[in-house]
């Protein structure tokens, strides 16, 4: 009697061990019908096929927009277009993992990002006066790149970007942390967590559609192993030395973040103005994390004050 208990007791945990990664491998990844009823373009590069598409001004300066670690560029719409606005031809992309691109396997650090960014800017012939636009995770994306790649970028825009200072969960720290019960219990429990972080009901139009998105996108095969790749990679990085080297460049940087949020919180300013005393800094005082399309025209509000100064 006692073996059976041992053996139900083995089987259990085997069971437990095994059941959110097999959860993850039955979920469907990228749909082409869902490419076919989508805007913009599906380009082969060489990580992966990347959804981009362009918006704004058709003859305008360029602006790159890079969206953050857990949404698809659909939800950086109204940063488009307020730049369009402002006069930019803007180009939009899912990163991979995200969106409607391909999901790769494997880290996730600043080399796999700016790989995907020059391949996108190398298709597109895209290699001066760029201005690099970067929301979140997207900021610590802008502003590698803009390190790597100092005589292609005119200016950085960075929105509650990351590299500076970040609030972190325990679940998320335990996560990135351990190498295999993080893997494992980010694989066992992530799901529901970010799902409950989704509102049920947009304000707007415009805000549902963000979040259907969200919601759809982690059904899809490849983006909760992104997501902690993610984590693990270019989010674990402290862009301190980054940020003074790009004012060396002189490289102009306008920072906007969000009064309420509780992710990259205030204090980023400071630190940000000690690594670059050049920077351009505005504050959305009644938004969160969320302010890219919950509080878009104060955030192009913002931008317009910055870049007139």
């Amino acid at each position: 009697m006692v073996w059976f208990v041992g053996f139900l007791a083995a089987v259990c945990v085997a069971y437990l061990a095994v059941r959110p990664f097999y959860i993850e491998r039955r979920r469907p990844p990228v749909g082409l019908e869902e490419r076919d009823e989508s805007d913009g373009q599906f380009i082969q590069l060489s990580q992966g096929v990347t959804h981009c598409r362009w918006a704004g001004s058709a003859r305008g300066p360029v602006a790159i927009v890079v969206h953050g670690v857990a949404s698809p560029m659909v939800s950086m719409e109204a940063v488009a277009k307020g730049l369009g606005d402002l006069g930019y031809r803007v180009l939009m992309y899912d990163l991979y993992g995200r969106g409607l691109s391909d999901a790769p396997k494997g880290k996730q650090d600043r080399a796999f990002f700016l790989r995907q960014l020059a391949d996108l800017c190398a298709y597109h012939g895209l290699n001066e006066d760029l201005t690099i636009v970067g929301y979140s995770m997207g900021g610590g994306i802008a502003t590698a790149f803009a390190v790597r790649y100092p005589h292609s970028v005119k200016r950085i825009i960075l929105l509650a970007s990351s590299g500076v200072i970040t609030n972190e969960s325990r679940f998320s720290r335990f996560c990135r942390r351990v190498p295999l019960l993080g893997t494992w219990a980010h694989a066992m429990f992530a799901h529901r967590r970010i799902a409950k972080t989704i509102p049920e009901r947009g304000e707007t139009r415009e805000i549902e559609r963000i979040y259907r998105a969200q919601r759809r996108e982690l059904q899809r095969r490849g983006y909760l192993p992104a997501i902690l790749a993610s984590r693990r990679g270019i989010l674990a990085e402290d862009q301190e030395q980054d940020h003074r080297k790009i004012g060396r460049q002189g490289i102009p940087v306008t920072a906007i973040w969000a009064g309420k949020d509780p992710i990259i919180p205030l204090r980023a300013i400071g630190l940000l103005a000690q690594w670059n005393r050049d920077v351009h800094q505005e504050v959305v005082d009644d938004a969160d994390h969320a302010l890219p399309y919950t509080h878009g025209e104060q955030m192009i509000a913002a931008l317009r004050t910055a870049l007139r100064d």
